[in-house]
């Protein structure tokens, strides 16, 4: 699947300068309301490693194309 990318989108991965592909949205129930959700942003080589992380705690919500996220004005 080719997902559309916005050159002024970068990943999220420290040190990572490429192109965002993907938005994981996620939220700490402990500190954010339910509906609230925060936007980290991945390359296609990051995505799963940011997913594993946030997944790991219990965060991640959704992973989107970063063209249809809600959180992120293109």
């Amino acid at each position: 699947m080719d997902t559309p990318v916005n050159p002024a989108l970068v990943c999220s991965a420290r040190g990572c300068t490429a192109p965002a592909q993907w938005a994981l949205r996620w939220n700490n129930a402990r500190l954010h309301d339910a509906a609230r959700r925060k936007t980290w942003l991945a390359c296609a080589e990051h995505r799963v490693t940011l997913g594993d992380f946030l997944g790991a705690r219990g965060f991640l919500r959704e992973v989107v194309p970063t063209a249809e996220s809600p959180t992120l004005d293109s």
